[in-house]
């Protein structure tokens, strides 16, 4: 939650020289391979939406699109075949998912960014290396 909060106050990344290294790439995620990656990413997963944070009174207030999102939304994050990570919204209403001209709605956007985001921070790329794996989000909807 530390990383959460420090990403917010601008802390996202490290750069070093031309490369950009996510705020968790010195952490586990530097030598750890990618289905290990995916299981520390569905455990922030399930730490945002189980954060409750309060509102007012002095208390600490974190926006977060993933935490607001519908309760009955599903998570599963895979690295299929060690070539990049994937994670898959499941459960995710129509109407939840697209505004009244039939486009990707707003929250659906803000939680597709949280979720790259968080992917993200276990990456690296620049100019002399390549991203160390390529991270997927994909939306499955329900009637």
């Amino acid at each position: 939650m530390l990383d959460r909060l420090l990403n917010k106050s601008g802390a996202t990344s490290v750069r070093s020289g031309d490369r950009n290294y996510g705020a968790r790439h010195a952490r586990p995620g530097r030598h750890a391979s990618l289905s290990r990656i995916a299981e520390m990413i569905a455990d922030d997963i399930a730490l945002v939406r189980a954060d409750t944070f309060a509102d007012g009174d002095g208390g600490l207030a974190v926006v977060s699109a993933l935490r607001d999102a519908p309760a009955r939304l599903t998570y599963t994050v895979e690295a299929p075949a060690e070539t990049g990570v994937l994670i898959t919204v499941g459960a995710v209403p129509s109407a939840w998912a697209t505004d009244a001209d039939g486009f990707d709605s707003v929250a659906l956007r803000a939680l597709v960014a949280e979720l790259t985001e968080l992917m993200n921070a276990y990456n690296h790329d620049g100019a002399d290396v390549a991203r160390r794996f390529v991270g997927r989000v994909r939306i499955q909807t329900v009637a």
